[in-house]
């Protein structure tokens, strides 16, 4: 799908990204509204659960993808959501998501107030296949751990009395290895023990599941859309939900 619009018809495989306001917009909306960093559950949370809201109401949605401030959306290879029309399918993505942050703010915010409206921006983009699709997912995961693992030094530094600028420059040019010394030394003994959400992101698909009626004993399958926060990098993922792709 490109951004221009145009209609499509062979590309197998659509993905829209829907991102909230960019640099100090974004900074803005968070410091307005309190936001924990390096980052804040309830905040990711719904986020998620506007995702969910987006691939119930839309299933063309197949899978999400989230990290941050940022959702990606894929839609199934044969869609003609929108007749493929890349402007139309961002619009309806973008709304509705803008839409259910509002609604649902209070659900997860129940004592702070929504200052103002968020706004995020979307685009779509085309993959040519399933592999390239599922290489962008894994480097987007690979992203939120890098940054995840940056920022947790950056806001740690931060609390102990540095400057936002000397926090950076005492981390620029630190490796991973470096990163998690320090976070040692801030009582976070090994990096792996944060909320998988933070370091891995949060995946949103539909599953099926085995339910027994009511009053019988007769099993039945369903499907609803449920959030993991899961390794989508190597393609155990995959090969467990291989209706997500195919």
């Amino acid at each position: 799908m490109h951004e221009n619009g145009i209609l499509l018809h062979h590309s197998p495989v659509g993905c829209c990204k829907c991102n909230s306001e960019s640099g100090c917009l974004a900074c803005r909306f968070s410091a307005v509204h309190e936001f924990v960093k390096p980052n804040d559950e309830q905040a990711l949370n719904l986020m998620n659960s506007c995702a969910v809201g987006v691939l119930e109401e839309f299933q063309d949605a197949v899978f999400a993808y989230g990290v941050s401030d940022e959702y990606s959306f894929i839609l199934k290879k044969d869609s003609h959501f929108y007749e493929r029309r890349a402007s139309d399918v961002v619009t309806a993505v973008v709304s509705l998501f803008t839409s259910l942050y509002v609604i649902k703010w209070k659900d997860f915010f129940p004592q702070k107030e929504l200052k103002y409206s968020p706004s995020f921006d979307g685009r779509a983009v085309c993959y040519p296949s399933s592999e390239i699709l599922t290489d962008y997912l894994a480097w987007r995961q690979v992203d939120c751990h890098i940054n995840n693992q940056y920022n947790t030094c950056f806001w740690e530094l931060v609390k102990s009395g540095k400057s936002k600028s000397e926090a950076q420059n005492y981390l620029k040019g630190t490796q991973a290895p470096e990163k998690n010394e320090l976070l040692k030394q801030f009582g976070i003994s090994d990096y792996n023990t944060l909320p998988m959400m933070f370091r891995q992101g949060s995946s949103v698909f539909w599953d099926k599941f085995d339910t027994t009626l009511k009053g019988t004993s007769a099993e039945v399958s369903q499907k609803k859309v449920v959030v993991e926060h899961c390794n989508i990098i190597e393609p155990n993922f995959w090969n467990s939900h291989p209706n997500i792709l195919n």
